[in-house]
C-alpha cells in the first residue's frame, strides 16, 4: 500500500506543478473552475463532483485527461480515508465483542478491494499518456473502465451490508462514508467515460 500511496503523491505533485504558469493565479483558478463545473454536469452527483474537484482548480485543469486523473485520485483518497476509519471501528468492535463486527469486517474487505482497483486504474490511466492511439491504447482504456466499475460494484456490495433500518450510530457513520466513496467513484467513472468516448468516436469515424 505504501507504494500505491507514493504513486498517488507523485501524481498530485505533478498535477500541482502545472499551476506554475505565467497567467495570474486568479485567472487560472477561474478558468479551471469553469471547466470543472461544466464537466461535472454530466456526472451522476454533480454537486459532490464540483465540491471535491474545484478544490484543485488552481492546478490548471483544462482537459478531460487531467480531470479523469483528478477524479480517480479523489475517489482513491475517499476510499483510503474510509478504509482507515473502518479498520479502527473493526478493531474496537472486535475488542469489545460487540454486535456488528462481522458486518464491518465483510464491508472492509470490499473497500480494500476497491482501493486496490482504483489504484490500478490510476496507474493504467497514467500509462495512456505515453501510449500511441492504437489497439494497446484502447486495451488500457478498457482496463481502467473494468477496474473502476469493479470498485464501484464492491462499494455497492459493502453498502448492502448496512441495509437495516435501525442501525447503531457507528454503523450509520460507516454507511455514510461508504456512500460517499460510491458517489465519488461513480463520478470518476462518468468523467473517464467522457475522456474515453472522444477516442472511441475518433476511431469509429476513421476511414
Amino acid at each position: 500500500m505504501a507504494k500505491l500511496d507514493f504513486s498517488l503523491l507523485l501524481f498530485f505533485s505533478s498535477l500541482f506543478s502545472m499551476s506554475v504558469m505565467a497567467e495570474p493565479a486568479f485567472a487560472r483558478r477561474s478558468r479551471s473552475r469553469a471547466y470543472i463545473e461544466a464537466s461535472c454536469r454530466t456526472a451522476r452527483y454533480p454537486t459532490l463532483c464540483i465540491k471535491y474537484l474545484c478544490g484543485y482548480a488552481n492546478a490548471n485543469i483544462q482537459s478531460l485527461e487531467q480531470l479523469a486523473h483528478l477524479a480517480l485520485s479523489v475517489s482513491l483518497y475517499r476510499a483510503l480515508y474510509t478504509k482507515a476509519y473502518m479498520l479502527k471501528a473493526a478493531k474496537k468492535l472486535k475488542a469489545s465483542k460487540a454486535k456488528g463486527y462481522q458486518t464491518v469486517k465483510d464491508c472492509l474487505a470490499e473497500i480494500n478491494n476497491s482501493v486496490e482497483q482504483i489504484s490500478q486504474s490510476i496507474i493504467e490511466l497514467r500509462r495512456l499518456g505515453h501510449e500511441p492511439v492504437g489497439d494497446d491504447f484502447f486495451w488500457h482504456i478498457s482496463n481502467v473502465e473494468t477496474w473502476v466499475s469493479a470498485a464501484l460494484t464492491d462499494v455497492s456490495t459493502c453498502l448492502d451490508e448496512f441495509s437495516e433500518h435501525n442501525m447503531s450510530k457507528l454503523k450509520a457513520t460507516i454507511k455514510g462514508k461508504v456512500l460517499n466513496v460510491a458517489q465519488a467513484t461513480s463520478n470518476a467513472l462518468a468523467l473517464f467515460y467522457r475522456y474515453a468516448a472522444r477516442y472511441r468516436v475518433a476511431r469509429a469515424n476513421k476511414p
